[in-house]
């Protein structure tokens, strides 16, 4: 495939990997991805074992849904089950478990959901159902959240008035140096995102070498981007010389792409946001301005406490997956009570969730 395959060569991963074994530093060196996408392309492509051993990779909160908080799934459950209200979602969210059920579950006893892949299609069920109240479920990243902004202000310009957008929109860079204040992590070096970073660049990264001293380097997704991303870093490493790198300098640019960050601060505003397994990162998450409040779900319906979680889902640790603290093997739930058949948390529900990474590739 063109722009694939060249990516994928045999003799030039080959000689990277050759590069990396000369830079490699002694001891053991943490690398922290945040990207769902680089969790299932380190395994799917056994990149890992390209690698030293004294590299660990480590798979950071980089899955919106794995991130979402039970509050905010339960919420959405209730939204479900309100007479002549249609939710509209992202299919991985379907099976994201709530404190008693899932919105695949709700689906089966009658609720209105409907699977859909862009906040644009959720006008077209609100244009074709004037007598409901649609609701999309907005989450993810800087990388959705554009097109969501633009879904927001088509409505209002449109005059659509029965469709709401319930957010949990979340920031990347905030939540690394969230991350970075557990000194129990020990990172050496971040592979920033590629998708995110094609919206901000790769500017707002540059906070994290200059106050903590660490290595950044916005990769692509393909065993090549990858295995170069690594490479940058462990170079910045040896050298003691920590910046941000662009690998991926085809698809992101220093500043971004300026329309789409445009789009984002004219509909939302950065709020104190909390992050499932984590807890509250201060200004990493994204609220719907005043001047869009007639969209805003949050505003619109009156929601209800969140229930507190299951016993099991009490024993589920996301959270520590998340930071890097253990694998998903370090968790009692593992491929036991938890596996993609029967979810116990975030992580192993959405494909780029790395306990379903580990279930599907190393288990």
């Amino acid at each position: 495939m063109k722009y694939v395959d060249e990516y994928r060569d045999d003799g030039l991963i080959k000689k990277i990997s050759e590069r990396i074994k000369s830079v490699t530093p002694f001891g053991t060196v943490n690398i922290m991805e945040v990207c769902g996408t680089h969790t299932q392309s380190f395994f799917r492509f056994g990149v890992d074992k390209l690698l030293p051993g004294n590299i660990r990779l480590i798979s950071g909160p980089g899955c919106p849904v794995c991130v979402s908080p039970q509050g905010y799934i339960d919420r959405a459950i209730w939204l479900a089950r309100q007479k002549g209200v249609i939710i509209a979602t992202f299919g991985d969210m379907l099976r994201v478990p709530g404190s008693k059920t899932t919105l695949e579950k709700e689906r089966a006893r009658g609720a209105q959901v409907r699977v859909l892949y862009s906040g644009l299609d959720s006008l077209k069920i609100a244009r074709a159902n004037p007598k409901k109240k649609v609701v999309f479920l907005a989450l993810g990243f800087e990388t959705t959240a554009p097109t969501i902004g633009l879904s927001i202000i088509a409505a209002q310009r449109e005059g659509l008035n029965n469709i709401s957008f319930f957010s949990a929109l979340k920031l990347i860079p905030p939540a690394m140096g969230y991350l970075l204040s557990d000194k129990r992590l020990n990172l050496s070096g971040f592979l920033c995102p590629g998708h995110v970073s094609s919206i901000i660049g790769a500017k707002p990264y540059e906070f994290i070498p200059k106050k903590y001293a660490i290595p950044c380097c916005v990769a692509g997704f393909e065993p090549l981007d990858i295995l170069e991303g690594i490479f940058m870093l462990l170079k910045q490493i040896k050298e003691n010389k920590p910046r941000v790198n662009n690998q991926y300098k085809r698809a992101v640019k220093r500043c971004g792409n300026v329309k789409a960050q445009n789009i984002i601060a004219r509909v939302f505003k950065p709020i104190d946001a909390s992050w499932r397994g984590l807890g509250e990162i201060p200004q990493s998450g994204l609220e719907i301005k005043q001047g869009y409040a007639g969209f805003d779900a949050a505003k619109i319906f009156t929601l209800p406490k969140a229930p507190s979680p299951k016993p099991q889902a009490r024993l589920c640790r996301c959270g520590d997956v998340l930071k890097g603290l253990i694998t998903p093997l370090g968790c009692a739930l593992f491929s036991k009570l938890c596996v993609p058949e029967n979810p116990i948390g975030p992580c192993m529900v959405s494909s780029e969730g790395v306990c379903s990474a580990y279930y599907k590739y190393k288990k």
